[in-house]
């Protein structure tokens, strides 16, 4: 299993690239940042700068979208930095929620998201492809140049179309059930198009915070650090509930009970301990979708999550013990894992 690193642009720039340094050192194969353009730093002049300090991390947005740029800018983005390291870039992407919705317009619809993951994998390895009615193509693309595609969902549309079309699946929570759930769900529209279902690389992202101890002042400190992720993830689970209603069948219950509280959402906090929107997030469920407690209890989730096929677990580390976690990951976690 790789171990990736999930970061927000915030500045100082120079933090950030300095915590993947650090990452790579400690045996992470990934680093991951947000990317929404009014809420932090544009995300792929960083990319160049992590890629030119380091030497094997592959890069990525999770999650770009298919609106805040034209799908022929975010190819070229991806092939320029190729071109100049090495392939060594991943193009997490999904509708866009707080890209599009801070900025006042709507995250695209399944259809466009299947347009733009197509148009965007086939130009940046140097294919020709038509783009809102107009064929083009990168000419200075070098053959070789890859781009995997990994396409973030939770809905059973959208699990359906990572598995038709997309390299990897990114699902952001670390629930064992809906992890099961969600990936069988993938794999089987894989098979269902033709595809390979073991083709699909299977990527878990959640907050991860090593304790050091399992006491519940520990914990609770732990639960806190982490709550904000329950809220954020509430986000797309009320979209499910809007589209199928609370008890369609279509989503699992495990995953959409706990929004009954849930009174809003404030972009101004998005991804950060603290927020103040999460306080109707209750700690089991800050348990199940996180990987919190002492290295001992890390290590057996994760033991647990490779068990049903995933291939990468990527910790967000938005709270208050980024450089402890990647330590104790790359001294106590990874080194197992290999």
């Amino acid at each position: 299993m790789d171990i990736g690193l999930v970061l927000q642009t915030d500045p100082p720039a120079r933090l950030l690239i300095d915590r993947m340094k650090r990452a790579e050192a400690a045996g992470f194969s990934h680093g991951w940042t947000f990317d929404s353009a009014v809420l932090w730093q544009e995300p792929f002049v960083i990319y160049s700068r992590i890629l030119a300090e380091t030497e094997r991390l592959t890069v990525g947005p999770m999650v770009t979208n298919p609106s805040t740029r034209t799908w022929e800018v975010t190819a070229s983005l991806f092939a320029t930095l190729n071109d100049m390291f090495g392939n060594r870039t991943v193009c997490g992407i999904g509708r866009g929620d707080s890209a599009m919705r801070v900025a006042g317009r709507k995250p695209a619809t399944l259809a466009r998201l299947s347009e733009a993951m197509h148009a965007i994998k086939e130009l940046a390895e140097g294919r020709t492809v038509e783009v809102d009615g107009t064929e083009m193509h990168l000419p200075w693309v070098r053959p070789g140049a890859e781009l995997p595609v990994w396409m973030g969902a939770y809905g059973p549309k959208a699990l359906a179309l990572t598995g038709r079309q997309a390299d990897g699946f990114i699902l952001q929570l670390a629930d064992p059930f809906l992890t099961e759930w969600m990936v069988k769900a993938v794999r089987d529209a894989a098979a269902e198009a033709g595809r390979d279902p073991a083709s699909v690389t299977i990527c878990v992202a959640a907050p991860a915070y090593v304790t050091a101890d399992d006491s519940p002042q520990a914990l609770a400190h732990a639960r806190e650090q982490c709550r904000w992720f329950g809220g954020m993830v509430g986000n797309h689970v009320a979209d499910l509930v809007g589209r199928y209603g609370e008890h369609s069948g279509m989503v699992p219950e495990e995953l959409t009970a706990y929004i009954k509280e849930r009174q809003g959402y404030d972009y101004s906090h998005h991804g950060r301990a603290g927020n103040p929107d999460t306080t109707f997030v209750p700690d089991e469920v800050v348990d199940r979708f996180c990987l919190i407690g002492p290295p001992e209890a890390q290590r057996a989730k994760l033991a647990h999550l490779r068990e049903l096929g995933v291939d990468q677990f990527a910790v967000y580390a938005m709270h208050d013990a980024v450089e402890a976690t990647i330590d104790a990951y790359g001294e106590q976690v990874i080194p197992t894992l290999a």
